[in-house]
């Protein structure tokens, strides 16, 4: 079944959401045409109903909408589009169209680490020239695993001095290449925190 244009004069309502961190950006309007150059550009595009034509979200500022992925509501008469922000998205500078702080600095230790998983998910789905991560992902579990046991084993040395900041250092690369490992072997975290919730009793 396809998506009913024709319900609402045309156009349908499109909710954009990051991808990565999840927080609503804002909602704007597709008719048929804006979605099919969103679905074969990448780009959000839209159709501004105050201008009469399309719109691609970005095109003045730069801030684009990458998409990620298009869903399509019970009804097919709403859009949620999962996209990765490159600026501030809202015209007035802010994060969100909601006035909402769309920033991973700002969430609690334990979800930056589910933020971090997302971007690393992220970096392997869609490569990014020059990026660490995909540089990693491009040579291999073997690579990737001897790199986490490097990590390890350079925590260890740090763990018999006491440098804190060297300690802190030397535990953040061996959590990070730790979660390059779990994607790459296609393991969230939430399942090995299930384990251990598992092994956890009072």
């Amino acid at each position: 079944m396809g998506l009913d244009f024709a319900k609402q004069g045309g156009l349908i309502p499109a909710i954009i959401q990051d991808a990565v961190t999840r927080r609503v950006l804002m909602l704007g309007y597709m008719n048929e045409e804006s979605l099919k150059l969103t679905r074969d550009r990448g780009l959000v595009t839209f159709w501004s109903r105050s201008r009469e034509k399309l719109w691609t979200k970005g095109e003045t500022s730069g801030n684009y909408l990458q998409v990620r992925e298009i869903i399509e509501d019970c009804d097919n008469d709403t859009l949620l589009i999962k996209a990765v922000p490159t600026g501030p998205v809202c015209h007035t500078g802010s994060d969100t169209c909601f006035n909402e702080a769309n920033d991973p600095a700002q969430v609690s230790s334990s979800e930056f680490l589910f933020y971090l998983e997302e971007v690393i998910h992220d970096r392997r789905d869609f490569p990014q020239e020059g990026s660490y991560t995909n540089h990693l992902f491009s040579r291999g579990l073997n690579k990737i695993a001897q790199k986490v046991g490097e990590e390890a084993v350079e925590l260890i040395i740090e763990s018999k001095d006491d440098n804190k900041n060297l300690f802190l250092g030397e535990a953040a690369d061996l959590m990070y290449h730790f979660l390059v490992l779990l994607a790459q072997k296609d393991v969230q975290l939430s399942e090995v925190i299930e384990v251990l919730k598992g092994r956890h009793s009072r």
